[in-house]
């Protein structure tokens, strides 16, 4: 019986790993979709075409339009975050998307937006190349994050090393692999810090993950009065769902580290990444990115031992005291990893967020939760 038992956990182990792997790796069909595109970037003058067309250039610094800032490589989900955007607007004409990319895709995301238009709205395409302000000595902490040897080793490395598995439960270990989720070194994933910095002229936006869907009108958002605050943002640590919406400080930070016991409270509220309205002319007058760039710089010294887990917890710290909680019908989070998300709930939010490794454009996506997203 004891045997039994062990077989049974050590499977259990195992295929939290494949799933771990299977979150990790690029889709044959997203990979061919881009390799395709950006071919016919390069033989397609349509596909090449000015993106948004010369006449419309000032809108992107226009004001009193509504701009959204999504940074992703995922050609097809930013296709749905901007279809979903404009279908469910109900004044398409004032939207303006800044869709940022890295190099290797900036072609094929730019044939994307270039062959299938989404008018009335705007969509401009840049890779991180194209934005001068990001250069090495702008961003030494995200360099320094990505060529350490240490933190790749983490988030590449052999993941069940070292792992006490006897004392260690399941979910411990999903979330544990959550955490080591490669995007979580990515430029992409940390260039919200740099808002500001990046669209100067604009006073404020409202910040996409890929892994969404919009199924409301979000115009509303551009009214919500932030009282001075920076960031609008869903509280995590009230609500129904008590996996998911039970989030504090302690579910993120090691506080058995004298530094995060000094400055954090445990029962601090967490807050969610996802779909955040940024006031960027408040944003302007504090020193959150020096102090996300700070905890990260500490972060690294302690061997990746004050936390475990990408650009929330150091963005927790930064932005603390800067946070206006917004209604949770906005956001709705947890279709990545929860499998009991209430399909009712989900058919009214404003946002649905397949957070976590089941996303819905891979095998290992909830069947019942995908349909939303296709």
């Amino acid at each position: 019986m004891e045997k039994l038992e062990r077989e049974i956990r050590e499977s259990k182990f195992s295929e939290l790993m494949n799933k771990h792997f299977a979150a990790s790796s690029i889709p044959k069909g997203l990979y061919c979709l881009s390799l395709r595109l950006t071919d016919e970037y390069s033989s397609n003058a349509h596909a090449r075409r000015q993106l948004p067309s010369p006449e419309l250039l000032p809108v992107l610094s226009n004001n009193s339009y509504h701009h959204f800032v999504l940074s992703t490589d995922n050609i097809l989900a930013a296709s749905v975050v901007v279809n979903s955007a404009v279908q469910s607007s109900l004044r398409p004409e004032k939207i303006v998307f800044h869709i940022i990319t890295d190099k290797k895709t900036y072609a094929g995301m730019h044939a994307w937006f270039a062959l299938n238009p989404v008018s009335p709205a705007i969509v401009e395409v840049k890779g991180v190349h194209q934005f001068d302000w990001l250069t090495r000595e702008n961003v030494p902490v995200l360099e320094a994050v990505e060529n350490h040897h240490g933190i790749r080793n983490y988030y590449h490395g052999n993941h069940l090393a070292g792992a006490n598995l006897s004392n260690t439960t399941p979910r411990t270990f999903a979330s544990k692999l959550q955490a080591r989720s490669p995007k979580y070194i990515s430029l992409l994933n940390h260039l919200r810090i740099y808002l500001p910095e990046l669209f100067p002229n604009l006073d404020k936006v409202v910040f996409l993950d890929d892994d969404i869907v919009i199924q409301r009108d979000l115009s509303p958002l551009w009214e919500i009065d932030l009282w001075g605050k920076v960031n609008g943002a869903v509280e995590t640590c009230k609500g129904e769902d008590e996996w998911v919406m039970s989030k504090h400080f302690r579910n993120y930070f090691n506080f058995s580290h004298p530094l995060i016991a000094k400055h954090l409270d445990p029962d601090e509220c967490a807050w969610a990444y996802g779909m955040n309205i940024f006031d960027l002319r408040s944003w302007r007058k504090t020193n959150i990115r020096e102090t996300y760039h700070y905890w990260l710089k500490e972060n690294l010294k302690s061997n990746l031992t004050m936390w475990k887990l990408g650009t929330l917890p150091p963005a927790l710290i930064a932005f603390k005291g800067h946070i206006h909680p917004i209604d949770p019908s906005w956001h709705m989070l947890g279709l990545g990893y929860q499998s009991k998300t209430n399909i009712e709930k989900a058919k009214r939010a404003a946002v649905i967020h397949y957070n976590g490794q089941s996303k819905p454009w891979l095998q290992i996506g909830f069947e019942h939760l995908r349909p939303f997203w296709t």
